[in-house]
Parts: structure tokens; C-alpha cells; sequence
């Protein structure tokens, strides 16, 4: 590193945190939305399966892709991904950025390693993300499940939802969300923040774009095997009033105790994870690096702006 480029993120690191917290805002909700974009179709067959009884099957997958495009075109196979941006780009914003400010007040390996503390800003900026973001979840869950003669767009879903179930509907399976957020995203900072610590001090040098993607993919593997049973039993919550309306009124405890009676331990409640191992890595891997990059660059910008 030059002594230009030293003193280029020393001023980088003067920034206010009001200015700090405004490109991580900006950074966070691009870096979401080109995650999700990249995954969107294995993420609506992902969430098909999730939700009916179906056993999963690589074969069955293709079959599901194939259909669905075959019979309702291309486009189709990114049915509900505009819903997925209107609750992605915030839930993202809001994750990555409550996540630095966690950090920041936690003082998370300022003066000493601190792994409990590193795990703890994940969680919070998992839950802190999931509380805000909950009923477009809601939304994007049930346009995945659905085709065009049920519900043609997110407005739709949102009034059917509050014409029958009410204000409750929109936070059905919050408390299984919650729950499952905790150690989902503070698996995945975790490991992905003590990947980078481990990188600095062994290379002396930042980890480059594709290192932090691997770092990433890493990360969401973990996050997504410690809290997929959390994620299936969310999802047949979410839709439960549409495909299975007699577990509508189940508890999480209810729908556990079924799915593990009906489709067994491993079968139901790991249902789709070997596909979840494929497109969880890849959004993780994206978003993480993306945000990064995304974040010093906006800074940096702002820095040769109006701090020349």
C-alpha cells in the first residue's frame, strides 16, 4: 500500500458515522438485490419444495425448472423476484449496516479477539434486519407458490392477506424467522469476519474480490446448515393459509412434530439443503463481496468528492 492510498482510508475511516451508515445503506441494498437476482429461480424451487411433501431430488429440481418454464415461459422462472428486491434491498441494507453498527458499539476485535461479541453484531443484525423486513417476506414466499391466476402482483397478495387473515397474517412464522436468524447470520459473520482476520494476519494484505466471495460462500454454507430447519418450518407457516390450510393454525412446536411424524427427521426438516449448499454459498459469496467493494468504493468517492 502507497502512503497516498494510506492516507486516502485514513480519511475514509474519519467519515461521520451519519456518512458511514448512509453508504452502507447504499452499498448493502445493491449488494442484496445482485445476490438474490443471481439465485432467484433455485430460490423459487427451493421454496416449492420447502412447502409441500414432495421428496426433494436434483431430478425433481430440473423437472421443476423445466416445467415452469415450459409452461409459463422464462420470465416466470424470476416469478416474485420483484417482490423478493422490494424485501431484499432493505432487509440487506439494513442487515449490513446494523452489522458495522453492532460492531462499532460491541467494539468487536478493537483492542483483542473477540468471537463471542463477532458472533453476537451477526445475530443482532440478523434479527434486527428480519424484524423490519418480516411481511414483505411474507409477500415474496407466497408469489413463489403461486401462479399469475391467483395473485398477479405483490399488491394483491397484500390485500388478499389482510382481507382474510388480518394484521396477523403478515407475521405468520415471525417467531420461527426470528429464532432461525440468530444463528443464521451470526454463523455467517462470523465465520466470514474471521476468515478476513485470518487472511490479514497470515498474507499482511486485504483479501482480494474473488477470496472474499470464497470467504462468503464459506460463510453462508454454515449460516444455512445451522438454521435450515428454522427456514422450512418458516416457509410452511408463510403459506400455509394458501397450499395447507389445516396447519394454518399450527404452532411451531405443531408443525415440528408433524413434518417430523409424516416426512421424518432429516427428509422434512432438511428438505432441499444440497440445493440450499448450491445457491446459499453463491448469494452469500456475491453479496458479501459485493457489499465490500460497493462500500469502500462509495467512501472512497465521497472522500475524492469533498475531502480533496
Amino acid at each position: 500500500m502507497t502512503n497516498s492510498d494510506s492516507i486516502h482510508d485514513q480519511k475514509i475511516n474519519s467519515l461521520s458515522t451519519k456518512k458511514k451508515i448512509l453508504t452502507s445503506l447504499v452499498a448493502g441494498s445493491l449488494a442484496g438485490a445482485v445476490a438474490k437476482t443471481t439465485i432467484a429461480p433455485l430460490d423459487r424451487a427451493k421454496i416449492n419444495f420447502q412447502v409441500r411433501k414432495a421428496p426433494f431430488s436434483y431430478e425433481a429440481l430440473l423437472d421443476f425448472l423445466h416445467s415452469d418454464y415450459s409452461r409459463y415461459g422464462f420470465r416466470n422462472l424470476w416469478r416474485g423476484n420483484t417482490a423478493s428486491m422490494v424485501r431484499v434491498m432493505p432487509s440487506a441494507a439494513i442487515n449490513f449496516t446494523s452489522h458495522e453498527q453492532y460492531k462499532r458499539i460491541l467494539n468487536v476485535d478493537r483492542k483483542c479477539s473477540t468471537p463471542f461479541k463477532r458472533f453476537l453484531a451477526g445475530s443482532l443484525a440478523g434479527s434486527t434486519a428480519a424484524f423490519f423486513t418480516y411481511p414483505l417476506d411474507i409477500a415474496r414466499a407466497r408469489m413463489a407458490v403461486t401462479n399469475k391466476s391467483q395473485f398477479g402482483n405483490l399488491v394483491e397478495i397484500f390485500k388478499e392477506t389482510y382481507k382474510y387473515e388480518g394484521l396477523r397474517g403478515f407475521y405468520r412464522g415471525y417467531t420461527v424467522s426470528l429464532i432461525g436468524a440468530l444463528p443464521y447470520a451470526g454463523s455467517a459473520y462470523f465465520v466470514y469476519e474471521t476468515l478476513k482476520i485470518f487472511h490479514r494476519n497470515e498474507k499482511k494484505k486485504e483479501p482480494r474480490p474473488i477470496e472474499r466471495m470464497i470467504y462468503g460462500a464459506i460463510a453462508g454454507a454454515a449460516g444455512q446448515t445451522s438454521s435450515y430447519p428454522f427456514d422450512i418450518i418458516r416457509r410452511r407457516m408463510q403459506t400455509a393459509f394458501i397450499l395447507n390450510k389445516h396447519e394454518s393454525d399450527l404452532g411451531i412446536l405443531e408443525l415440528f412434530s408433524k413434518i417430523i411424524r409424516h416426512e421424518g427427521f432429516i427428509k422434512g426438516l432438511y428438505k432441499g439443503l444440497s440445493m440450499n449448499w448450491i445457491k446459499g454459498p453463491i448469494a452469500a459469496g456475491v453479496g458479501f463481496m459485493t457489499y465490500d467493494i460497493l462500500q469502500y468504493f462509495s467512501r472512497k468517492t465521497y472522500v475524492n468528492i469533498f475531502h480533496q
